[in-house]
């Protein structure tokens, strides 16, 4: 066998040793890389993460110098009556807000719910979301006893206290809670009862 005199030198793979820091790495600022660091990495949990948005919004469809002024209870009463539909009156419980800014204008009417023949569904955070949203400093509850009875029962008297504590930790005031009737009205302010 013929052995080729010229050697055939093998690469030996080169260890991983650590790089000395060049000089210029020891001035340059790290916060740099760190704010573009966080920068990717919210922009990739945006882009995995479905995260709905929120937005308040309220559509002013009456001009101010056009909006009503609430005087008294009396008064309130005839408008929310108005507000009524006269054929469901005495069928089924409903739930409304009208909505007023500070000089007792009303800026907003807030069907809040409709229920059963003797009762509805009251939620107080969906009420304070409405008074926020149209910027209300004062409300009106309203709500109709299909019995024709106007006079509150307890619940309408707990729920009142319950709305009357929340509102208040917010800066809005309730006015008054009205209960309507075909042919009468009951107001928890003409009686006393906030």
């Amino acid at each position: 066998m013929l052995l080729n005199s010229s050697f055939i030198f093998l690469q030996t793979p080169k260890m991983n040793t650590p790089k000395k820091p060049s000089p210029d790495f020891l001035n340059k600022p790290f916060e740099h890389n760190k704010e573009e660091l966080k920068a990717q990495f919210k922009a990739k949990i945006l882009e995995q993460i479905p995260i709905a948005e929120i937005k308040l919004q309220y559509n002013k469809e009456v001009a101010p110098k056009n909006r009503l002024k609430i005087l008294d209870s009396k008064q309130a009463s005839e408008v929310l009556k108005a507000l009524w539909n006269p054929n469901t009156i005495e069928l089924q419980e409903q739930f409304k807000i009208l909505y007023l800014n500070n000089h007792n204008q009303v800026i907003g009417l807030y069907p809040h719910s409709e229920g059963s023949i003797t009762s509805t569904q009251v939620d107080i955070r969906l009420i304070l979301v409405g008074a926020l949203q149209c910027g209300a400093v004062a409300m009106t509850l309203a709500h109709n006893h299909p019995s024709s009875n106007p006079n509150p029962s307890q619940a309408d008297k707990t729920l009142t206290k319950k709305i009357q504590q929340a509102s208040s930790l917010l800066d809005i005031t309730l006015l008054d809670h009205i209960i309507v009737t075909k042919d009468d009205c009951y107001s928890f302010a003409d009686a006393g009862n906030l």
